[in-house]
Protein backbone atom coordinates (compact mmCIF):
# COMPACT_ATOMS: atom_id res chain seq x y z
CA UNK A 1 0.00 0.00 0.00
CA UNK A 2 1.44 3.60 -1.07
CA UNK A 3 0.87 6.22 1.54
CA UNK A 4 -0.74 9.33 -0.03
CA UNK A 5 0.71 12.88 0.77
CA UNK A 6 -2.29 13.94 2.39
CA UNK A 7 -2.49 10.58 5.14
CA UNK A 8 1.43 11.37 5.65
CA UNK A 9 0.60 14.65 6.54
CA UNK A 10 -2.23 13.59 8.70
CA UNK A 11 -0.01 11.26 10.46
CA UNK A 12 2.77 14.01 10.88
CA UNK A 13 0.33 16.08 12.75
CA UNK A 14 -1.17 13.47 15.00
CA UNK A 15 2.32 12.62 15.71
CA UNK A 16 3.65 16.31 16.12
CA UNK A 17 0.26 16.77 18.71
CA UNK A 18 1.34 13.54 20.58
CA UNK A 19 5.41 15.13 20.60
CA UNK A 20 4.41 18.60 21.62
CA UNK A 21 2.40 17.16 24.98
CA UNK A 22 5.19 14.48 26.09
CA UNK A 23 7.94 17.28 25.27
CA UNK A 24 6.30 19.69 27.33
CA UNK A 25 5.15 17.83 30.20
CA UNK A 26 8.30 15.89 30.47
CA UNK A 27 11.31 17.89 29.26
CA UNK A 28 9.86 21.34 29.49
CA UNK A 29 8.36 21.60 32.66
CA UNK A 30 11.02 20.31 34.97
CA UNK A 31 13.72 22.43 33.80
CA UNK A 32 12.28 25.83 31.69
CA UNK A 33 15.16 24.81 29.79
CA UNK A 34 15.20 28.03 26.94
CA UNK A 35 16.25 24.91 24.51
CA UNK A 36 13.56 22.47 25.39
CA UNK A 37 10.83 26.13 24.87
CA UNK A 38 12.06 26.95 21.83
CA UNK A 39 11.54 23.01 20.66
CA UNK A 40 8.07 23.23 21.93
CA UNK A 41 7.72 26.21 20.05
CA UNK A 42 9.17 24.58 16.40
CA UNK A 43 6.56 21.63 17.42
CA UNK A 44 4.02 23.71 17.24
CA UNK A 45 4.97 25.65 13.84
CA UNK A 46 5.48 22.23 12.10
CA UNK A 47 2.14 21.16 13.25
CA UNK A 48 0.49 24.13 12.12
CA UNK A 49 2.29 24.04 8.67
CA UNK A 50 1.24 20.49 8.16
CA UNK A 51 -2.52 21.65 8.85
CA UNK A 52 -2.04 24.04 6.93
CA UNK A 53 -0.61 22.17 4.07
CA UNK A 54 -3.89 20.09 3.76
CA UNK A 55 -5.91 22.73 1.97
CA UNK A 56 -3.26 22.47 -1.02
CA UNK A 57 -5.06 21.59 -3.97
CA UNK A 58 -8.18 23.13 -2.89
CA UNK A 59 -10.04 27.10 -3.19
CA UNK A 60 -8.20 27.46 -0.34
CA UNK A 61 -4.64 26.91 -1.05
CA UNK A 62 -4.60 30.80 -1.99
CA UNK A 63 -3.49 30.92 1.43
CA UNK A 64 -3.15 27.90 2.99
CA UNK A 65 -0.23 27.38 1.25
CA UNK A 66 1.81 30.77 1.77
CA UNK A 67 0.74 30.16 5.39
CA UNK A 68 2.07 26.86 5.80
CA UNK A 69 5.54 27.75 4.27
CA UNK A 70 5.90 30.68 6.70
CA UNK A 71 4.58 28.13 9.78
CA UNK A 72 7.59 26.08 8.50
CA UNK A 73 10.22 28.22 8.18
CA UNK A 74 8.99 29.95 11.34
CA UNK A 75 9.89 26.12 12.78
CA UNK A 76 13.07 25.86 11.26
CA UNK A 77 13.80 29.31 12.83
CA UNK A 78 12.88 27.91 16.58
CA UNK A 79 15.25 25.03 15.86
CA UNK A 80 17.62 27.14 14.91
CA UNK A 81 16.89 29.57 18.17
CA UNK A 82 16.76 25.97 19.75
CA UNK A 83 20.13 24.93 18.74
CA UNK A 84 21.50 28.70 20.21
CA UNK A 85 20.31 28.30 23.39
CA UNK A 86 22.13 25.73 24.06
CA UNK A 87 25.47 28.21 24.53
CA UNK A 88 23.49 30.68 26.19
CA UNK A 89 22.80 33.07 22.66
CA UNK A 90 20.08 34.21 21.12
CA UNK A 91 19.74 36.24 17.73
CA UNK A 92 18.44 39.74 17.47
CA UNK A 93 14.00 39.49 16.73
CA UNK A 94 14.69 41.20 13.71
CA UNK A 95 17.34 38.34 12.35
CA UNK A 96 14.05 35.80 13.70
CA UNK A 97 11.76 37.35 11.73
CA UNK A 98 13.75 37.50 8.50
CA UNK A 99 13.21 34.11 6.72
CA UNK A 100 9.30 34.16 7.75
CA UNK A 101 8.97 37.38 6.64
CA UNK A 102 10.96 36.68 2.99
CA UNK A 103 8.97 33.42 2.47
CA UNK A 104 5.55 35.33 3.11
CA UNK A 105 6.66 38.00 0.41
CA UNK A 106 7.55 35.41 -2.08
CA UNK A 107 4.51 33.10 -1.62
CA UNK A 108 2.34 35.48 -1.93
CA UNK A 109 3.75 37.12 -4.63
CA UNK A 110 3.65 33.85 -7.21
CA UNK A 111 0.48 33.42 -7.90
CA UNK A 112 -0.45 30.99 -5.04
CA UNK A 113 -4.04 30.26 -5.77
CA UNK A 114 -2.96 28.68 -9.44
CA UNK A 115 0.48 27.79 -8.24
CA UNK A 116 1.50 25.00 -5.74
CA UNK A 117 4.47 25.87 -5.36
CA UNK A 118 4.36 29.72 -4.68
CA UNK A 119 7.73 30.99 -3.10
CA UNK A 120 9.23 27.32 -3.68
CA UNK A 121 12.78 28.29 -4.43
CA UNK A 122 12.71 31.11 -1.43
CA UNK A 123 10.64 28.84 1.64
CA UNK A 124 13.52 25.94 0.33
CA UNK A 125 16.41 28.10 0.83
CA UNK A 126 15.12 29.41 3.82
CA UNK A 127 14.61 26.07 5.40
CA UNK A 128 18.12 24.95 4.21
CA UNK A 129 19.99 27.85 5.67
CA UNK A 130 18.21 27.46 9.12
CA UNK A 131 18.50 23.81 9.74
CA UNK A 132 22.35 24.45 8.64
CA UNK A 133 22.57 27.39 11.01
CA UNK A 134 21.06 25.07 13.53
CA UNK A 135 23.02 22.20 12.38
CA UNK A 136 26.05 24.57 13.46
CA UNK A 137 25.33 25.54 16.78
CA UNK A 138 24.19 21.94 17.75
CA UNK A 139 28.31 20.89 17.59
CA UNK A 140 28.93 19.63 20.40
CA UNK A 141 31.38 21.09 22.52
CA UNK A 142 31.28 20.34 25.91
CA UNK A 143 32.29 16.57 26.44
CA UNK A 144 29.62 15.89 28.58
CA UNK A 145 27.06 16.30 26.22
CA UNK A 146 28.51 15.34 23.47
CA UNK A 147 27.07 11.57 23.46
CA UNK A 148 23.31 13.30 23.43
CA UNK A 149 23.73 16.17 20.92
CA UNK A 150 25.96 14.04 18.57
CA UNK A 151 22.53 12.22 17.02
CA UNK A 152 20.87 15.28 17.84
CA UNK A 153 23.41 17.45 14.92
CA UNK A 154 23.51 14.31 12.73
CA UNK A 155 19.69 14.35 12.07
CA UNK A 156 19.17 18.16 12.05
CA UNK A 157 22.69 17.82 9.52
CA UNK A 158 20.71 15.29 6.93
CA UNK A 159 17.63 17.57 7.00
CA UNK A 160 19.94 20.42 5.30
CA UNK A 161 21.52 18.68 3.06
CA UNK A 162 18.62 17.40 2.38
CA UNK A 163 16.68 20.57 1.63
CA UNK A 164 19.77 21.71 0.08
CA UNK A 165 19.04 19.22 -2.79
CA UNK A 166 15.33 19.98 -2.51
CA UNK A 167 16.41 23.46 -3.34
CA UNK A 168 18.96 22.48 -6.28
CA UNK A 169 16.30 20.04 -7.68
CA UNK A 170 13.63 22.58 -7.42
CA UNK A 171 15.88 25.10 -9.69
CA UNK A 172 16.92 22.65 -12.14
CA UNK A 173 14.02 19.98 -12.74
CA UNK A 174 11.14 21.71 -11.39
CA UNK A 175 8.35 20.32 -9.63
CA UNK A 176 6.38 17.63 -11.26
CA UNK A 177 10.44 16.80 -12.57
CA UNK A 178 10.90 13.02 -12.54
CA UNK A 179 13.92 13.40 -10.20
CA UNK A 180 11.93 16.19 -7.43
CA UNK A 181 8.92 13.64 -7.69
CA UNK A 182 10.95 10.54 -6.65
CA UNK A 183 13.88 12.13 -4.30
CA UNK A 184 12.71 15.31 -2.90
CA UNK A 185 8.50 14.88 -3.12
CA UNK A 186 6.78 16.26 -0.52
CA UNK A 187 5.42 12.76 0.33
CA UNK A 188 9.18 11.59 1.18
CA UNK A 189 9.73 15.28 2.68
CA UNK A 190 6.90 14.61 5.41
CA UNK A 191 8.27 10.93 6.50
CA UNK A 192 12.15 12.68 6.32
CA UNK A 193 10.87 15.43 8.79
CA UNK A 194 8.61 12.21 11.33
CA UNK A 195 11.93 10.72 11.85
CA UNK A 196 13.91 14.16 12.55
CA UNK A 197 11.31 15.26 15.03
CA UNK A 198 11.22 11.90 16.60
CA UNK A 199 14.92 11.85 16.74
CA UNK A 200 15.52 15.04 18.11
CA UNK A 201 12.96 15.30 20.35
CA UNK A 202 14.22 12.26 22.02
CA UNK A 203 17.41 13.57 22.16
CA UNK A 204 16.16 17.20 23.36
CA UNK A 205 14.48 14.79 25.68
CA UNK A 206 18.03 13.16 26.92
CA UNK A 207 19.68 16.26 27.13
CA UNK A 208 16.71 17.47 29.98
CA UNK A 209 17.78 14.56 31.84
CA UNK A 210 21.44 15.23 31.39
CA UNK A 211 20.85 19.14 32.65
CA UNK A 212 18.61 17.89 35.62
CA UNK A 213 20.91 15.46 36.98
CA UNK A 214 24.08 17.96 36.62
CA UNK A 215 22.08 20.35 38.35
CA UNK A 216 21.10 17.61 41.24
CA UNK A 217 25.30 16.80 41.03
CA UNK A 218 25.87 20.73 41.74
CA UNK A 219 23.29 21.16 44.96
CA UNK A 220 25.04 18.10 46.23
CA UNK A 221 28.78 19.15 45.77
CA UNK A 222 28.36 23.01 45.88
CA UNK A 223 28.71 25.47 48.67
CA UNK A 224 25.25 27.38 48.29
CA UNK A 225 26.35 30.69 48.69
CA UNK A 226 29.65 30.94 47.28
CA UNK A 227 29.23 27.96 44.54
CA UNK A 228 32.51 26.57 45.52
CA UNK A 229 33.22 23.24 46.36
CA UNK A 230 31.49 21.92 49.70
CA UNK A 231 33.48 20.20 52.42
CA UNK A 232 32.88 16.66 51.44
CA UNK A 233 32.60 17.45 48.15
CA UNK A 234 36.42 18.64 47.93
CA UNK A 235 37.44 16.23 50.36
CA UNK A 236 36.53 13.35 48.13
CA UNK A 237 38.05 15.41 45.03
CA UNK A 238 41.45 16.21 47.31
CA UNK A 239 41.62 12.41 48.33
CA UNK A 240 41.40 11.37 44.60
CA UNK A 241 43.90 13.87 43.21
CA UNK A 242 46.52 12.89 45.80
CA UNK A 243 46.88 9.33 44.27
CA UNK A 244 47.07 10.61 40.86
CA UNK A 245 50.68 10.56 40.56
CA UNK A 246 50.72 10.75 36.72
CA UNK A 247 51.64 14.82 36.38
CA UNK A 248 52.85 16.00 38.97
CA UNK A 249 54.58 12.75 41.02
CA UNK A 250 51.98 13.50 43.46
CA UNK A 251 53.63 16.56 44.70
CA UNK A 252 52.03 19.81 45.71
CA UNK A 253 50.37 22.40 48.01
CA UNK A 254 47.37 22.79 50.08
CA UNK A 255 46.28 26.22 51.70
CA UNK A 256 43.85 26.54 54.26
CA UNK A 257 42.83 30.16 54.84
CA UNK A 258 40.58 32.10 57.41
CA UNK A 259 39.35 35.62 56.81
CA UNK A 260 40.39 37.73 59.93
CA UNK A 261 37.85 39.38 62.42
CA UNK A 262 35.47 38.03 59.97
CA UNK A 263 32.86 38.15 63.24
CA UNK A 264 33.52 41.74 63.15
CA UNK A 265 32.03 42.54 59.96
CA UNK A 266 28.79 40.19 60.43
CA UNK A 267 28.10 42.00 63.90
CA UNK A 268 29.41 45.66 62.39
CA UNK A 269 27.39 45.51 58.64
CA UNK A 270 25.44 42.83 59.05
CA UNK A 271 24.94 39.71 57.52
CA UNK A 272 24.41 40.32 54.08
CA UNK A 273 27.30 41.96 54.54
CA UNK A 274 29.15 39.01 55.54
CA UNK A 275 28.25 37.15 53.02
CA UNK A 276 29.49 39.46 50.22
CA UNK A 277 32.75 39.24 51.92
CA UNK A 278 32.55 35.49 51.67
CA UNK A 279 31.55 35.68 48.07
CA UNK A 280 34.27 38.07 47.19
CA UNK A 281 37.23 36.08 48.16
CA UNK A 282 35.47 33.27 46.82
CA UNK A 283 35.45 34.88 43.33
CA UNK A 284 39.08 36.20 44.13
CA UNK A 285 40.22 32.35 44.37
CA UNK A 286 38.79 31.19 41.33
CA UNK A 287 39.85 34.04 39.54
CA UNK A 288 43.52 33.38 40.68
CA UNK A 289 44.10 29.51 40.78
CA UNK A 290 44.32 27.39 37.60
CA UNK A 291 41.77 25.00 36.70
CA UNK A 292 43.07 22.05 37.87
CA UNK A 293 43.18 23.06 41.19
CA UNK A 294 40.65 22.59 43.62
CA UNK A 295 39.23 25.28 45.66
CA UNK A 296 36.45 24.57 48.53
CA UNK A 297 34.37 26.62 51.65
CA UNK A 298 35.91 23.99 54.75
CA UNK A 299 33.39 25.98 56.91
CA UNK A 300 32.18 29.17 58.06
CA UNK A 301 34.53 31.75 57.10
CA UNK A 302 37.27 28.71 56.17
CA UNK A 303 38.13 28.26 52.73
CA UNK A 304 40.72 25.27 51.40
CA UNK A 305 42.89 25.14 48.16
CA UNK A 306 44.49 22.47 47.19
CA UNK A 307 47.82 22.89 44.71
CA UNK A 308 48.61 20.01 42.71
CA UNK A 309 52.34 20.39 41.47
CA UNK A 310 52.68 23.67 43.67
CA UNK A 311 55.77 24.47 45.48
CA UNK A 312 55.91 26.61 48.58
CA UNK A 313 56.70 29.84 46.48
CA UNK A 314 53.98 29.08 44.21
CA UNK A 315 51.35 28.85 46.90
CA UNK A 316 52.72 31.82 48.89
CA UNK A 317 52.00 33.95 45.47
CA UNK A 318 48.75 32.60 44.85
CA UNK A 319 47.86 33.56 48.27
CA UNK A 320 49.53 37.21 48.15
CA UNK A 321 47.47 37.73 44.37
CA UNK A 322 43.87 36.01 46.42
CA UNK A 323 44.78 38.69 49.17
CA UNK A 324 44.99 41.54 46.28
CA UNK A 325 42.29 40.85 44.34
CA UNK A 326 40.24 40.90 47.62
CA UNK A 327 41.16 44.13 48.50
CA UNK A 328 40.40 45.19 45.21
CA UNK A 329 36.60 44.92 45.77
CA UNK A 330 34.83 47.81 45.39
CA UNK A 331 32.21 48.15 48.79
CA UNK A 332 30.30 50.87 50.11
CA UNK A 333 28.63 52.13 53.09
CA UNK A 334 31.99 52.03 54.96
CA UNK A 335 32.30 48.20 54.60
CA UNK A 336 35.98 46.81 53.78
CA UNK A 337 36.97 43.69 52.94
CA UNK A 338 38.54 41.42 55.54
CA UNK A 339 42.34 40.27 55.38
CA UNK A 340 43.42 37.17 55.42
CA UNK A 341 45.62 34.78 57.42
CA UNK A 342 46.84 31.53 55.42
CA UNK A 343 48.37 28.15 56.48
CA UNK A 344 50.71 26.23 53.95
CA UNK A 345 51.42 22.34 54.12
CA UNK A 346 53.40 20.82 51.55
CA UNK A 347 53.12 17.23 50.33
CA UNK A 348 54.34 14.48 48.34
CA UNK A 349 54.17 11.37 46.88
CA UNK A 350 54.04 9.18 50.22
CA UNK A 351 50.73 11.07 50.99
CA UNK A 352 47.65 10.04 51.48
CA UNK A 353 45.55 11.36 54.10
CA UNK A 354 43.82 14.40 53.14
CA UNK A 355 42.93 15.29 56.91
CA UNK A 356 46.69 15.00 57.96
CA UNK A 357 47.31 17.37 55.63
CA UNK A 358 44.94 19.61 56.36
CA UNK A 359 45.78 19.49 59.97
CA UNK A 360 49.33 20.66 58.98
CA UNK A 361 48.03 23.68 57.49
CA UNK A 362 45.92 24.54 60.15
CA UNK A 363 48.77 24.59 62.76
CA UNK A 364 50.45 27.02 60.14
CA UNK A 365 47.07 29.14 59.87
CA UNK A 366 47.11 29.19 63.64
CA UNK A 367 50.98 30.18 64.21
CA UNK A 368 49.69 33.21 61.23
CA UNK A 369 46.77 34.30 63.33
CA UNK A 370 49.30 34.54 66.91
CA UNK A 371 51.45 36.61 64.81
CA UNK A 372 49.46 39.27 63.63
CA UNK A 373 47.41 37.81 61.10
CA UNK A 374 46.95 38.58 57.66
CA UNK A 375 50.29 37.31 56.42
CA UNK A 376 51.38 33.13 55.35
CA UNK A 377 52.66 30.67 57.13
CA UNK A 378 54.40 27.22 56.02
CA UNK A 379 53.89 24.26 57.80
CA UNK A 380 57.17 22.97 59.23
CA UNK A 381 56.22 19.51 58.76
CA UNK A 382 55.29 17.81 55.17
CA UNK A 383 52.45 15.16 54.88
Amino acid sequence: MVLDTTTLRIAFGVMAVMLELLFYFFAYRPTRAPYSGWWCVALAFFLGGALAFLLDGTPHQQWANPLGNVLLVSGAVSVWTSACSLRGAFPRPWVLAAAPAATLAASVADSPATNTWAGGSVFLASMALMFGLATREMRPTSPGYTRVRVPMTASVGLVTVFYAGRLVAFLTDRPGGSIFESVFGSAITTMLTMVLLVVVSFSMSSLSTEQQTRALRMVATRDDLTGLLNRKAFLDRAAGLLKDHAVTQGTGALILADLDHFKEVNDTHGHAAGDLALQAFAGACQDTVRSTDLVGRYGGEEFVLLIPGGSAVRAEHIAEEVSRRLAQVPTSDGLEMPTVSYGVALYDAGTSDVEDLIAAADEALYMAKSLGRNRTVHSDRRR
